[in-house]
Order: C-alpha cells, then structure tokens, then sequence
C-alpha cells in the first residue's frame, strides 16, 4: 500500500509540522533508515517490555490501551454468543442424530443449512433494516447509549445489554446451524459403532445412550472446532462488528487497516495468536477428560 502511517498521521495537520516533527513521528512509527534485522529485534525488545508501540488511528493513544478497551466488549458479545450457540448446536444436533428418520425433525435439516450458508454481515444488515430502522425496536449502532457514562453501573450494563442483544442474536442464528449439522452427521456415523449397540442390547436408559455413549463420542470433532472458534473469539465477528458499529476488536481492527495503523495490525493479530493457541490447550485437556483412551498408557 502506498504511504506510510506517518505520511498519514502528518497529512491531519495539513503542513503544519516542522521537519523536525515529522523526523520525529517516523522514528516513532520505526520508519528509520535501519535495517529490517535492526527494526525486528527492536520490535521484540519492546514486546518484551509490554510495549506493542502506538496507534496512528487513536494517537497518542498506546495499542495495548486500544486493546485493552475493545476486548472486553468482544469477549463478551462473541464469547458469550459462541458458547451458546456451541451448546445449544450439539444439543440440538444430538436429538436430531438421535431420532434420525423424524419427519418433524429431519423437516429442520433444510432451514439449518440454510442459515448456516448465510453470512453473519448479510444477516446482520436485515436485522438492522427490519428490527432498527423500521420497528425502532433495537438501536442502529453502539455499545451503548451516548448519554451513558462508562462503568459498572445499572444504567450501563442495561445499555449495553440492549445495543448488544440484536448482534448476539444474529450471530446466534448465523452460526448454531453449522453445530447441529456436524453434530447430527456425528451422531448418525456414532450409532452403528458396537459399543452403542451393545449398551442398546444391555437395556440400558435410552438417556444415558444417547448422551453418555454415543453423545460423548461424537462430540469430540466439535471439541476441536469450538477451541478454534473460541481462540478466534478475541477477533471478533468483524463484520458484524462493523455492521452494527460495535466498539470491539473486530471493527478496531477494521479502523487499522483502513489507516493504516500498522502497530494496532500488529497487536491485535498478536493477541489472536496467543488466544488461539492457549484455546487449542484448552481443547487437549477437555479431549482428556472425554475420552478415557487419552489417558492409557501406552
């Protein structure tokens, strides 16, 4: 891309700065005449003192306070969303697997697969157009209300509550479609395995079954699945974030790459990274816990 984020952030005063400023904001943004081996290991000395350098969208404002301001609201839209849909998915595609050969439920199948081909962004804009700009019943935009002071207060949370519910629930819809497909195919493949047959012909509860046999087998693809998404919890659904304006990671992520705000590109894919890989920890040790062959010796 042409440019460089202190062309950019000293274009904002329109050449009102000394060339002794403009010398000085490059250096800022480390766009000296080192070598890319000299600017890499500097790069890794300040990560290693906390310091993931400073935003060209909100200078002067450091990264790691951008960071730390929107992820809370992503972690807990996305994250919150992701669990539910997780949960209610596999449940869903437990019963549907379960009592295969249901027209009732095998009605279901093309509705799921519906949503789950449709993009969040796509259903975020009809929920905006029909819920926000038609039925007034949810706001167009925000974390919360303008006249709301930021705390842990009532009046607060109740905003954020409302301004998020209409993003919670188009990524619910959006993305629990995808669970219960790859959940009902498991479930389908699990049944004909012996030990479910077995613990049929025991006469064993038609419950303990479905859940602890074939259930806790066949959910163990989606275990590996649901780390992934929640490691990519941190980045946000961006373009629902964007579509709805919402002041998480994603859209802060967005606002970097349109200025190219190359140190909040950075921090944030950083951030991504080390959530993702303590995510798939996560998924090793629930693998551990639901299947016993983990833990044989060999």
């Amino acid at each position: 891309m042409p440019g460089n984020p202190a062309e950019l952030l000293m274009a904002r005063f329109q050449g009102r700065l000394s060339p002794q400023a403009a010398k000085a904001l490059s250096l800022l943004f480390g766009l000296g005449h080192q070598s890319i081996f000299s600017k890499y290991g500097q790069y890794w000395a300040q990560l290693a003192h906390g310091n993931l350098g400073v935003s060209l969208t909100y200078f002067p404002t450091p990264v790691l306070t951008v960071i730390r301001e929107s992820l809370p609201w992503t972690v807990v839209l996305i994250g919150l969303t992701t669990i539910v849909s997780f949960v209610l998915g596999t449940f869903m595609g437990v019963i549907v697997g379960w009592r295969r050969g249901s027209p009732l439920l095998e009605s279901l199948l093309p509705a799921t697969m519906f949503f789950s081909a449709v993009p969040y962004f796509w259903l975020g804009l009809v929920s905006v157009l029909v819920f926000a700009v038609h039925l007034h019943v949810f706001p167009i935009s925000g974390g919360y209300s303008s006249g709301v002071s930021i705390g842990f207060t009532g009046s607060f949370v109740l905003s954020a509550i409302y301004h998020g519910l209409l993003p919670a629930i188009t990524i619910v819809v959006s993305s629990v479609a995808g669970w219960v497909i790859g959940m009902r195919n498991m479930m389908v493949t699990t049944l004909s395995e012996d030990y479910v047959v077995m613990a049929e012909a025991k006469g064993l509860r038609t419950n303990r079954v479905m859940f602890a046999y074939a259930a806790r087998n066949a959910v163990l693809p989606s275990i590996a699945n649901f780390a992934m998404s929640l490691g990519f919890v941190v980045s946000g659904a961006i373009l629902v974030e964007i579509v709805f304006s919402y002041p998480g990671v994603g859209y802060m992520l967005y606002q970097a790459v349109s200025n190219e705000d190359y140190p909040l590109m950075q921090g944030i894919f950083l951030v991504i990274v080390l959530a993702v890989l303590v995510a798939n920890l996560i998924a090793d040790l629930c693998y551990v816990l639901l299947d016993p062959r983990t833990r044989q010796d060999q």
